[in-house]
Protein backbone atom coordinates (compact mmCIF):
# COMPACT_ATOMS: atom_id res chain seq x y z
CA UNK A 1 0.00 0.00 0.00
CA UNK A 2 1.92 2.90 -1.22
CA UNK A 3 1.24 6.61 -2.02
CA UNK A 4 3.07 9.06 -3.35
CA UNK A 5 4.28 12.50 -1.79
CA UNK A 6 5.57 15.49 -2.93
CA UNK A 7 9.05 15.92 -4.40
CA UNK A 8 11.80 15.70 -1.77
CA UNK A 9 13.11 18.30 -0.38
CA UNK A 10 17.09 19.28 0.54
CA UNK A 11 16.90 17.55 3.98
CA UNK A 12 15.33 14.27 3.11
CA UNK A 13 18.33 13.77 0.36
CA UNK A 14 20.83 14.42 3.41
CA UNK A 15 23.02 17.62 3.63
CA UNK A 16 25.97 16.02 1.54
CA UNK A 17 26.49 13.00 -0.76
CA UNK A 18 28.44 10.25 1.56
CA UNK A 19 31.80 9.21 -0.30
CA UNK A 20 32.43 6.48 2.46
CA UNK A 21 28.64 5.55 2.38
CA UNK A 22 27.06 1.60 2.83
CA UNK A 23 26.64 2.34 -0.98
CA UNK A 24 29.51 4.02 -2.36
CA UNK A 25 30.97 3.49 -5.70
CA UNK A 26 27.90 1.37 -6.45
CA UNK A 27 25.91 2.19 -9.72
CA UNK A 28 22.34 1.75 -9.16
CA UNK A 29 19.40 2.43 -11.12
CA UNK A 30 16.29 3.44 -9.45
CA UNK A 31 12.77 2.57 -11.51
CA UNK A 32 9.52 4.91 -11.05
CA UNK A 33 11.88 7.63 -9.18
CA UNK A 34 9.17 10.09 -9.74
CA UNK A 35 7.11 9.22 -6.94
CA UNK A 36 7.25 9.83 -3.44
CA UNK A 37 8.92 6.41 -2.53
CA UNK A 38 10.75 6.45 -5.60
CA UNK A 39 12.51 10.14 -4.49
CA UNK A 40 12.70 8.56 -1.13
CA UNK A 41 15.05 5.63 -2.28
CA UNK A 42 16.81 7.45 -4.96
CA UNK A 43 17.58 10.52 -2.38
CA UNK A 44 18.79 7.56 0.64
CA UNK A 45 20.57 5.61 -2.18
CA UNK A 46 22.54 8.98 -3.10
CA UNK A 47 23.27 9.71 0.31
CA UNK A 48 24.98 6.61 1.09
CA UNK A 49 27.59 7.47 -2.12
CA UNK A 50 25.67 5.42 -5.12
CA UNK A 51 25.43 6.75 -8.32
CA UNK A 52 21.58 6.83 -9.71
CA UNK A 53 20.05 6.84 -12.33
CA UNK A 54 16.58 7.99 -12.38
CA UNK A 55 13.64 5.91 -14.36
CA UNK A 56 10.68 8.46 -14.47
CA UNK A 57 8.03 7.59 -17.79
CA UNK A 58 6.53 10.64 -18.76
CA UNK A 59 6.90 13.96 -16.73
CA UNK A 60 10.68 13.93 -15.68
CA UNK A 61 11.01 17.72 -14.12
CA UNK A 62 10.47 16.42 -10.97
CA UNK A 63 12.77 13.93 -11.03
CA UNK A 64 15.30 15.99 -13.03
CA UNK A 65 15.22 18.69 -9.73
CA UNK A 66 16.05 15.23 -7.72
CA UNK A 67 18.92 14.44 -9.93
CA UNK A 68 20.05 18.40 -9.87
CA UNK A 69 20.16 18.44 -6.20
CA UNK A 70 22.19 15.04 -5.91
CA UNK A 71 24.62 16.72 -8.45
CA UNK A 72 24.75 20.03 -6.28
CA UNK A 73 25.50 17.36 -3.57
CA UNK A 74 28.30 16.10 -4.72
CA UNK A 75 27.22 12.84 -6.25
CA UNK A 76 25.96 11.19 -9.54
CA UNK A 77 22.67 11.24 -10.92
CA UNK A 78 20.97 10.67 -14.19
CA UNK A 79 17.15 10.87 -15.61
CA UNK A 80 16.43 8.14 -17.61
CA UNK A 81 12.70 7.98 -19.59
CA UNK A 82 11.23 4.31 -20.15
CA UNK A 83 7.50 2.77 -20.89
CA UNK A 84 8.33 -0.57 -18.63
CA UNK A 85 5.24 -1.86 -19.68
CA UNK A 86 6.99 -2.80 -22.96
CA UNK A 87 10.04 -5.30 -22.61
CA UNK A 88 12.30 -3.68 -25.20
CA UNK A 89 11.60 -0.47 -22.99
CA UNK A 90 12.72 -2.17 -20.13
CA UNK A 91 16.00 -3.51 -21.01
CA UNK A 92 16.73 -0.31 -23.34
CA UNK A 93 16.86 1.70 -19.28
CA UNK A 94 18.73 -0.76 -17.59
CA UNK A 95 21.35 -0.75 -20.81
CA UNK A 96 21.40 3.22 -20.48
CA UNK A 97 22.12 3.33 -17.12
CA UNK A 98 24.82 0.43 -17.41
CA UNK A 99 26.61 2.56 -20.10
CA UNK A 100 26.30 5.42 -17.81
CA UNK A 101 27.90 3.75 -15.01
CA UNK A 102 30.62 2.99 -16.80
CA UNK A 103 29.60 -0.57 -17.85
CA UNK A 104 28.55 -1.73 -14.53
CA UNK A 105 25.36 -2.00 -12.67
CA UNK A 106 25.39 -2.72 -9.47
CA UNK A 107 21.67 -2.31 -7.72
CA UNK A 108 18.49 -2.20 -9.50
CA UNK A 109 15.28 -1.39 -7.01
CA UNK A 110 12.06 -2.31 -9.22
CA UNK A 111 10.09 0.17 -7.87
CA UNK A 112 7.51 1.68 -10.61
CA UNK A 113 4.20 0.75 -9.93
CA UNK A 114 0.27 1.79 -10.13
CA UNK A 115 -2.26 1.18 -7.88
CA UNK A 116 -6.09 2.02 -9.12
CA UNK A 117 -8.68 1.60 -6.58
CA UNK A 118 -11.64 -0.48 -8.80
CA UNK A 119 -14.06 -3.69 -7.51
CA UNK A 120 -13.73 -6.70 -9.60
CA UNK A 121 -17.33 -6.45 -10.24
CA UNK A 122 -17.13 -4.28 -13.01
CA UNK A 123 -13.18 -4.73 -14.02
CA UNK A 124 -12.24 -5.44 -17.52
CA UNK A 125 -9.12 -7.53 -18.54
CA UNK A 126 -7.96 -4.54 -19.34
CA UNK A 127 -7.80 -2.98 -16.77
CA UNK A 128 -6.43 -6.20 -15.20
CA UNK A 129 -3.58 -6.06 -17.68
CA UNK A 130 -3.03 -2.70 -17.26
CA UNK A 131 -1.84 -3.35 -13.64
CA UNK A 132 -0.50 -6.47 -13.98
CA UNK A 133 1.73 -5.26 -16.78
CA UNK A 134 3.08 -2.16 -15.35
CA UNK A 135 3.53 -4.12 -11.43
CA UNK A 136 4.78 -7.52 -12.83
CA UNK A 137 5.77 -7.10 -16.44
CA UNK A 138 8.31 -4.14 -15.55
CA UNK A 139 9.69 -6.46 -12.64
CA UNK A 140 10.38 -9.64 -14.75
CA UNK A 141 11.80 -8.02 -17.82
CA UNK A 142 13.87 -5.23 -16.15
CA UNK A 143 15.53 -7.75 -13.52
CA UNK A 144 16.42 -10.43 -16.47
CA UNK A 145 17.95 -7.56 -18.33
CA UNK A 146 20.24 -6.72 -15.24
CA UNK A 147 20.97 -9.83 -14.68
CA UNK A 148 22.33 -10.14 -17.30
CA UNK A 149 24.59 -7.39 -16.56
CA UNK A 150 25.27 -8.50 -13.68
CA UNK A 151 26.45 -11.81 -14.07
CA UNK A 152 29.08 -10.76 -16.18
CA UNK A 153 30.53 -8.60 -13.05
CA UNK A 154 30.64 -11.91 -10.95
CA UNK A 155 32.82 -13.50 -13.72
CA UNK A 156 35.23 -10.26 -13.08
CA UNK A 157 36.76 -11.62 -10.12
CA UNK A 158 37.55 -7.62 -9.20
CA UNK A 159 36.12 -8.30 -5.47
CA UNK A 160 32.68 -6.43 -6.70
CA UNK A 161 30.83 -8.73 -8.80
CA UNK A 162 27.59 -9.61 -9.23
CA UNK A 163 24.51 -7.44 -7.71
CA UNK A 164 21.63 -6.76 -6.11
CA UNK A 165 17.69 -6.18 -6.80
CA UNK A 166 15.06 -5.02 -4.79
CA UNK A 167 11.41 -5.34 -5.88
CA UNK A 168 8.87 -2.72 -4.69
CA UNK A 169 6.17 -4.75 -3.22
CA UNK A 170 3.95 -4.11 -0.88
CA UNK A 171 1.89 -5.95 2.84
CA UNK A 172 -0.91 -5.63 0.49
CA UNK A 173 0.51 -8.87 -1.37
CA UNK A 174 -0.79 -11.10 1.92
CA UNK A 175 -3.03 -8.24 2.97
CA UNK A 176 -6.14 -7.58 0.80
CA UNK A 177 -8.03 -4.60 0.52
CA UNK A 178 -11.01 -4.07 -1.21
CA UNK A 179 -10.98 -2.61 -3.98
CA UNK A 180 -7.21 -3.55 -4.84
CA UNK A 181 -7.67 -7.25 -6.39
CA UNK A 182 -5.55 -6.68 -9.36
CA UNK A 183 -3.25 -4.17 -7.35
CA UNK A 184 -2.90 -7.14 -4.89
CA UNK A 185 -2.35 -9.73 -7.19
CA UNK A 186 0.25 -8.21 -8.88
CA UNK A 187 1.99 -7.55 -5.22
CA UNK A 188 1.72 -11.11 -4.86
CA UNK A 189 3.55 -12.33 -8.02
CA UNK A 190 6.32 -9.39 -7.34
CA UNK A 191 7.01 -11.71 -3.63
CA UNK A 192 7.03 -14.86 -5.90
CA UNK A 193 9.39 -13.31 -8.31
CA UNK A 194 11.84 -12.53 -6.21
CA UNK A 195 11.85 -15.93 -4.24
CA UNK A 196 12.52 -17.37 -8.01
CA UNK A 197 14.81 -14.92 -9.02
CA UNK A 198 17.20 -15.35 -5.89
CA UNK A 199 17.20 -19.59 -6.37
CA UNK A 200 18.24 -19.04 -10.05
CA UNK A 201 20.71 -15.72 -10.14
CA UNK A 202 22.34 -16.76 -6.65
CA UNK A 203 24.85 -19.18 -7.97
CA UNK A 204 25.69 -15.54 -10.02
CA UNK A 205 25.77 -13.54 -7.26
CA UNK A 206 22.96 -11.91 -7.58
CA UNK A 207 20.75 -11.07 -4.57
CA UNK A 208 17.16 -11.19 -4.91
CA UNK A 209 14.34 -9.17 -2.55
CA UNK A 210 11.74 -7.81 -1.83
CA UNK A 211 10.70 -4.57 0.71
CA UNK A 212 6.66 -4.29 1.84
CA UNK A 213 5.90 -0.94 3.00
CA UNK A 214 2.77 -0.34 4.82
CA UNK A 215 0.72 3.11 4.17
CA UNK A 216 3.42 5.69 3.10
CA UNK A 217 2.46 9.68 3.99
CA UNK A 218 2.33 12.12 1.15
CA UNK A 219 1.10 15.28 1.35
CA UNK A 220 -2.67 16.14 2.08
CA UNK A 221 -3.22 12.51 2.49
CA UNK A 222 -4.74 13.38 6.12
CA UNK A 223 -7.13 15.63 4.53
CA UNK A 224 -7.92 13.15 1.51
CA UNK A 225 -8.45 10.19 3.67
CA UNK A 226 -9.12 11.30 7.59
CA UNK A 227 -10.30 8.35 8.60
CA UNK A 228 -8.09 5.65 7.16
CA UNK A 229 -5.02 7.27 8.22
CA UNK A 230 -7.02 7.58 12.11
CA UNK A 231 -7.36 4.22 11.95
CA UNK A 232 -3.93 3.63 10.57
CA UNK A 233 -2.28 5.49 13.10
CA UNK A 234 -4.03 3.65 16.13
CA UNK A 235 -3.44 0.30 14.54
CA UNK A 236 0.53 0.90 14.19
CA UNK A 237 2.09 -0.04 17.09
CA UNK A 238 4.77 2.27 16.14
CA UNK A 239 1.89 5.21 15.89
CA UNK A 240 2.50 6.62 12.48
CA UNK A 241 2.80 6.35 9.31
CA UNK A 242 5.57 6.03 6.70
CA UNK A 243 7.54 7.95 4.99
CA UNK A 244 9.60 7.65 2.08
CA UNK A 245 12.87 7.55 3.54
CA UNK A 246 11.88 4.41 5.52
CA UNK A 247 12.01 2.61 1.79
CA UNK A 248 14.67 3.92 1.05
CA UNK A 249 16.44 3.01 4.64
CA UNK A 250 15.43 -0.34 3.69
CA UNK A 251 16.47 -0.25 0.24
CA UNK A 252 19.45 0.45 1.49
CA UNK A 253 20.41 -1.91 3.65
CA UNK A 254 19.14 -4.90 1.16
CA UNK A 255 21.74 -3.47 -1.75
CA UNK A 256 24.32 -3.10 1.20
CA UNK A 257 27.59 -5.65 2.37
CA UNK A 258 25.55 -5.50 5.47
CA UNK A 259 22.76 -7.83 3.79
CA UNK A 260 25.01 -10.36 1.51
CA UNK A 261 23.48 -13.42 3.07
CA UNK A 262 19.72 -12.15 2.52
CA UNK A 263 17.92 -12.76 -0.53
CA UNK A 264 14.54 -14.39 -1.19
CA UNK A 265 13.65 -12.34 1.83
CA UNK A 266 10.52 -10.11 2.12
CA UNK A 267 11.43 -7.21 4.24
CA UNK A 268 8.50 -5.78 5.80
CA UNK A 269 8.56 -1.40 6.55
CA UNK A 270 4.80 -0.89 8.31
CA UNK A 271 5.51 0.21 11.37
CA UNK A 272 4.25 -3.54 13.21
CA UNK A 273 0.67 -3.06 11.55
CA UNK A 274 1.25 -6.65 10.10
CA UNK A 275 2.12 -7.57 13.45
CA UNK A 276 -1.34 -7.14 14.91
CA UNK A 277 -3.59 -9.70 15.28
CA UNK A 278 -6.82 -9.82 13.37
CA UNK A 279 -9.52 -11.46 16.30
Amino acid sequence: MRSPVPPATPSSVRSSVSSAGLLAGQVALVTGAGGGVGRGIVARFAAEGAAVALHCRTSDEGVREVAARIERSGGRAVVLRADLTVEDECRRVVREAAEWGGGRLDALVNNAGVQPVQELAGMTVADWRAVVDTNVLSVFASTQAAAEVMREQARESDGRGGGSVTHIASIEATHPAPGHAHYCASKAAVLAHARSAALEYGPYGIRVNTVSPGLVDREGLADDWPEGVRRWQQAAPVGRLGRPEDIGDACVFLASRLASWVSGHDLVVDGGVSARPTW
